[in-house]
């Protein structure tokens, strides 16, 4: 898959980046990590990241190579939907109509909030002692 060309993206969801390759002419064959999806992903995460494709009717078009870092699994998957949203539009602006209702094109930008002095996390304050 090295030398063929492709549409390139990045996505992002809370601390984890996946970088995504689409690759036209494929066969729906998909990676991530140099692994096949199912063998990363559980459950129905599977199916969340590669959503855009179900969603625009393109699952056996595009052979997919996705690279992820940071955060969990879920946080992961997102970030790749997130990608693979945004390369579909690279390569087809017209689906816009059809990603964004869907809100596959906004990054969600809900992070961990920072932890305050005298708390014991970020909004949680120490039990309160009468005596």
């Amino acid at each position: 898959m090295s030398n063929r060309q492709y549409f390139a993206a990045v996505g992002k969801r809370k601390t984890a980046i996946a970088r995504v390759k689409l690759y036209q002419d494929g066969s729906g064959a998909v990676t991530v990590n140099g692994l096949k999806i199912k063998d990363y992903f559980f459950g129905t995460l599977t199916e969340n990241a590669l959503a855009p494709l179900k969603i625009t009717d393109q699952m056996k078009t595009y052979d997919i190579d996705a690279v992820t870092k940071g955060g969990g699994k879920n946080a992961q998957s997102d970030a790749i939907r997130h990608a693979i949203s945004r390369a579909l539009l690279v390569i087809n602006p017209e689906l816009r109509a059809t990603l964004k209702p869907a809100g596959f094109l906004r990054r969600d930008a809900r992070i961990k909030e920072r932890k305050k002095p005298g708390l014991k996390r970020a909004r949680r304050a120490p039990q309160f002692s009468k005596r």
